[in-house]
């Protein structure tokens, strides 16, 4: 045989195996395909791939093996199996691997790791991370994207596992990756913080430690949509943990400007801006009176006006904390117009956690003095808060959300007119709580008392069987005693037939 002819062998071999590997990759690419491919053998036959002379063939087997890997995890599971990673972290680490390979390697660690703990564990269990961190240093933009992505993949999963992320150094070096001018770098950067400041205050405290809250800061009213949505987001699981870092967010002056995004064409990015202000405003009243002072009730009540279903889920929550801290601050969610928005809300949303969140959100505004518990029930939420909590349909959660808010609102409302529709709809239970008002107010005012016998609400007590002795039965007693015993007896059940017993046995002069 010729040299000619070798190498022509060669030349045949080496093409084989590239249109081998790209037919994989291409197949593998289509869900369709992924079962008969694996089914065939597929990885046992990529993985000496990886070792290829070639660089092109080495990129395209590992392409081929993320995208399998990324279908399911049973597939990620044969990646493991095959024993496969350890071979993908050696050429990640090596400083003379391409730069296309060390994407494709990084993207099937990622694969892998974005379905469970266990394999997130074992991606890290084969010494990942520290490859990860070495391309993280890498000078081209898109090796530190692909390693970034990974390392949000397997951060997400638990504390435990964002911990690992944490010592193995990483954060320093996505905070970094931050300040790079590659948007798609900021994007996956951001979000990989996002993803290891949200299991714990102190992986949180870790981020916030790095500095990282003043370079997310300057990118929020960055134009590219994806990359504020990141942004907000790590800012957000960064304030929720604890008081202290919710206040350097703050500080961090990123309001009122924030509150344009609440306006933002990009659903998402709405939602992180409304969970942002969810997470600041739940910790302390002073924190929420900051968001308050800087217009932030009024954006978040018109942010509602313009969204529909779970977007509108941290925006109803929002208020609701706000109104849980103070008299004050539930009087400015009232005065903002938040009541009638949130009546709307509750009326529109067919998702019951959201009702639940609704119904939550009512009770801790109305909750406060008579004035709250007005401004609650002028805007008709009684009834609905009522057919909540005895809806069969109605999940546990809103059942018993609805009947706290009911009887919170209650306790405190001396708004007669929304209180009597309840004297004929309400079970025993709720029933109480309103007669308890009717017995709190009528002593004191006589227009009422006239209104509550021509109204008909004075014969539907007398006509409520209660135990005597029992809490309802002396709030119906402090009511009887308002009126002269006569009109107290004409409507009372039996009255009529007693009358006509009389008029039967009254013999005339």
């Amino acid at each position: 045989m010729t040299q000619r002819q070798i190498l022509q062998v060669f030349e045949q071999y080496q093409k084989a195996r590239t249109q081998f590997v790209q037919t994989v990759a291409d197949l593998a690419a289509r869900p369709q395909n992924t079962e008969t491919l694996q089914n065939a053998g597929v990885m046992s036959l990529l993985r000496p791939l990886l070792l290829d002379a070639v660089p092109t063939i080495q990129q395209t087997a590992a392409l081929a093996l993320g995208r399998l890997a990324n279908y399911n995890d049973d597939l990620a599971e044969a990646v493991v199996k095959g024993d496969i990673l350890p071979q993908l972290v050696y050429s990640l680490a090596e400083q003379n691997t391409q730069r296309f390979y060390k994407k494709a390697a990084a993207f099937v660690l990622r694969a892998v790791a974005k379905h469970s703990p266990e394999l997130a564990q074992a991606v890290v269990d084969c010494g990942a991370l520290d490859a990860l961190v070495i391309s993280l240093e890498e000078f081209d933009p898109g090796v530190k994207e692909a390693a970034a992505w990974a390392i949000s993949y397997i951060a997400r999963h638990n504390a435990q596992l964002s911990q690992a992320v944490v010592d193995a150094g990483v954060v320093p070096l996505l905070v970094l990756c931050i300040q790079e001018p590659e948007i798609a770098l900021k994007r996956v950067a951001a979000s990989a913080l996002s993803d290891i400041a949200k299991h714990s205050p102190e992986l949180a405290q870790t981020v916030v430690d790095t500095g990282a809250i003043a370079h997310l800061a300057q990118m929020i009213l960055n134009p590219d949509a994806k990359l504020k949505r990141q942004v907000f987001s790590a800012l957000s699981q960064i304030a929720k943990h604890s008081i202290d870092v919710a206040e350097m967010v703050v500080e961090a002056e990123i309001f009122p400007a924030t509150l344009v995004c609440l306006k933002d064409p990009d659903e998402y990015v709405q939602k992180n801006v409304a969970t942002l202000i969810r997470e600041i405003t739940k910790h302390t009243p002073e924190l929420s009176q900051i968001i308050v002072n800087v217009g932030g009730v009024a954006a978040v009540i018109d942010y509602l006006g313009d969204s529909k279903g779970n977007v509108r889920l941290p925006g109803i929550m929002m208020l609701g904390y706000v109104a849980t801290h103070s008299e004050n601050l539930a009087m400015a969610v009232i005065v903002s117009k938040g009541v009638p928005q949130l009546a709307i809300c509750l009326e529109e949303e067919q998702e019951d956690h959201i009702k639940a969140a609704t119904a939550w959100a009512f009770g801790q505004i109305g909750r406060h003095t008579p004035e709250h518990a007005k401004a609650v029930a002028v805007a008709n939420v009684f009834p609905k808060l009522l057919n909540l909590y005895l809806d069969t349909e109605s999940s546990e959660d809103l059942q018993a959300k609805a009947k706290k808010a009911l009887k919170s609102i209650l306790q405190k409302c001396t708004y007669l007119p929304a209180l009597e529709p309840l004297l004929y709809e309400a079970p025993s239970n709720i029933l109480k709580h309103v007669i308890c008002q009717f017995s709190k107010v009528l002593p004191h005012d006589s227009k009422a008392r006239r209104l509550f016998v021509t109204s008909g609400g004075l014969k539907k007590v007398q006509e409520i069987k209660a135990e005597p002795g029992s809490a309802i039965q002396e709030y119906i007693n402090a009511i009887n005693n308002c009126y002269p015993e006569e009109i107290v007896r004409y409507y009372s059940p039996g009255y009529s037939e007693t009358l006509l017993e009389r008029i039967d046995n009254y013999q005339p002069v």
